[in-house]
């Protein structure tokens, strides 16, 4: 009997750390997934500091500067969230539309940069902004902490939209 205890318990050892090191791993996957949203959205906008300085702006617009240090901590919260909604909620509706407001967001860049389609853009980040904000609304329940990480986001986005619409205006 005691034998078969201590077999049972270094199983239990055994498996908690695989399933710890499973768990790191699919974070890694998930900042994987996020790196590669943004990835496709700089391709898609290489010169972006260029063409953002020579667009009318309105006087509220950020310096270009400041859009990396913003998008980074952004995205590492984005893929957190993430992986907390999988984590707890699986493959369901939160994790659907988590998945949906990055394709927005992979898209909005080469739009508006790329293409100097300032109205498709507009479009686009209105579909993010609902995106986001049904992943937050969906995610609530299961996690607090993966709506609560996108806040700030949704915040960002909502702003950008508002910088999005003013420039489609005062360069159209």
């Amino acid at each position: 009997m005691d034998r078969n205890h201590a077999r049972a318990r270094r199983r239990a050892r055994t498996s908690g750390r695989a399933g710890g090191r499973r768990r790191w791993w699919s974070l890694l996957g998930f900042v994987t997934v996020v790196f590669c949203a943004a990835v496709i959205g700089g391709l898609g906008a290489r010169d972006s500091s260029t063409v953002y300085a020579g667009l009318e702006q309105p006087a509220w617009a950020p310096p270009a500067g400041v859009f990396g240090p913003i998008w980074t901590v952004l995205y590492a919260m984005i893929a957190v969230s993430g992986w907390l909604i999988w984590r707890r909620g699986g493959f369901g509706p939160a994790l659907w539309a988590w998945s949906a407001q990055l394709a927005f967001n992979a898209v909005w860049s080469p739009l508006f940069f790329g293409a100097g389609h300032y109205g498709l853009a507009f479009a686009d980040i209105v579909l993010l902004w609902s995106a986001v904000g049904g992943t937050v609304l969906l995610s609530y329940p299961i996690s607090r902490a993966a709506a609560t990480l996108l806040l700030p986001y949704w915040a960002w986005v909502s702003y950008a939209a508002l910088l999005n619409l003013a420039i489609w205006q005062l360069n159209a």
